[in-house]
């Protein structure tokens, strides 16, 4: 990371990619996500961190985008909700939350997807309440959270089915 002309230049992997850009220090990463690298599905809710839906994770952890500033992610592994899916087939929380109708208007699915998936990753096999207390920190106002918590449900007994 270093300064030019006021810009700061900062350097990262996002969704697998070698990432370079020069950003004004105040630049938060949902910013750049969105209007630099035009991935639209981290989306902006609050704004102030605390709704869950510009959350994306960061070496594996969980982080609210609009109030991270971007050159707090020099030299980090971004993962967006765009780099979930593999060759063209859906990451199994992605199928989980679509085979349980865990969405309903998608705003917050995104958000909550990379939550699930961070749980998932340092806890294979939650049970009913490890999951409610997780993803307590993003918020959805359409569908009632039941049926996020039976699609993470289906994810982690796929995850296990599969050897993962």
């Amino acid at each position: 990371m270093r300064m030019v002309d006021g810009m700061i230049a900062i350097r990262f992997k996002l969704n697998g990619d070698d990432r370079s850009i020069s950003v004004a220090p105040n630049t938060n990463l949902a910013d750049i996500l969105r209007d630099e690298f035009g991935l639209t599905g981290t989306k902006i809710g609050c704004d102030q961190g605390v709704c869950g839906a510009c959350t994306v994770l960061a070496d594996g952890v969980p982080i609210a985008s609009c109030t991270t500033f971007a050159w707090q992610c020099d030299g980090r592994v971004l993962l967006s909700i765009e780099g979930l899916a593999q060759d063209g087939k859906l990451d199994p929380l992605q199928e989980a939350f679509k085979t349980h109708s865990a969405f309903q208007c998608g705003y917050c699915t995104p958000g909550m997807i990379l939550l699930a998936k961070a749980l998932l990753d340092s806890n294979p096999a939650p049970d009913r309440h490890v999951i409610k207390d997780w993803m307590q920190s993003n918020i959805c106002r359409c569908t009632g959270y039941q049926v996020i918590v039976e699609a993470i449900e289906h994810a982690a007994r796929r995850r296990h089915e599969a050897g993962r």
